[in-house]
């Protein structure tokens, strides 16, 4: 009766045992399968949907490379259009500077109806601590000679040194080397402005008579002797004046008229 139970006891304990193996592998395999789906999504999805753009590219390949086509020949197009508008502007620039010069060489014709005069444009610079000159594109087939006054619409320039066909090279008031003769507008006191190595805007005036009455920002004309520059032409201001240890050795100092930085435009007094 004893064996009988034990016997019953140990059956129900395999039964308790088998239910629970069966649980543990029933969850085991669900996770198991949960995991194999995972690594489907991750690999499997993504490599079905290159191949399904593959196919879709295989099948339109003809289109495909039409469009290729079309849009090379559109670039090219564009590229043209783009070039030929590049070209126009650059020329409608020139245009408008052309324009402006012309503009300036006629309201300085209009201003100086006195002279006979023959517009020209500078070229080129020669700006340094000993030489300031002008090239200008007019020369002597235009009647440009040696010795004829450069003037612009603020005042003088200087005067033509040398010339060749088709240009001509102007020696500035500024120059060291250049020397005008002139006269104080209000006092006519008179003086000779040379060029300074120290500036390219101003000049300094010296023999200067002993008793001379300079007045700060007096207006500079040209005298008219020394028989380059025509009388009663625009210099400068008188910026300064220095008295010396004696009359003799007092000066001023002039700014010029003309910013020779920005000057584009000039007129030769021919007459």
């Amino acid at each position: 009766m004893e064996r009988n139970k034990n016997v019953g006891a140990i059956g129900v304990i395999i039964t308790i045992i088998i239910l629970v193996l069966l649980v543990i592998f029933t969850n085991r395999s669900t996770e198991s399968t949960s995991i194999i789906e995972n690594i489907a999504n991750v690999v499997v999805v993504p490599i079905q949907n290159g191949l399904t753009y593959l196919k879709n590219k295989i099948n339109n390949n003809d289109k495909f490379f039409e469009n290729i086509d079309d849009l090379k020949a559109e670039n090219e197009e564009l590229k043209q259009k783009n070039s030929e508008l590049e070209k126009s502007l650059r020329e409608f620039e020139v245009m408008k500077t052309e324009n402006e010069q012309l503009k300036q060489q006629l309201n300085l014709a209009e201003k100086y109806t006195e002279y006979t005069t023959i517009p020209g444009t500078i070229i080129s610079r020669d700006i340094s601590n000993y030489s300031k000159t002008l090239l200008i594109n007019i020369g002597s087939d235009n009647g440009i000679k040696e010795n004829m006054t450069v003037i612009a619409e603020e005042g003088l320039v200087g005067y033509i040194v040398s010339t060749t066909p088709t240009t001509a090279k102007i020696q500035t008031i500024v120059d060291s080397a250049s020397s005008t003769s002139c006269l104080t507008s209000t006092t006519r006191e008179n003086m000779v402005c040379k060029g300074t190595i120290e500036n390219e805007s101003t000049l300094k005036a010296t023999n200067l008579s002993i008793d001379a009455n300079i007045i700060q920002g007096d207006s500079v004309e040209t005298s008219g002797m020394g028989g380059i520059y025509t009388k009663g032409i625009h210099v400068g201001r008188i910026k300064s004046v220095s008295e010396g240890t004696n009359k003799i050795d007092s000066y001023a100092i002039i700014e010029t008229a003309v910013d020779f930085e920005k000057l584009e435009t000039v007129l030769v007094i021919v007459q």
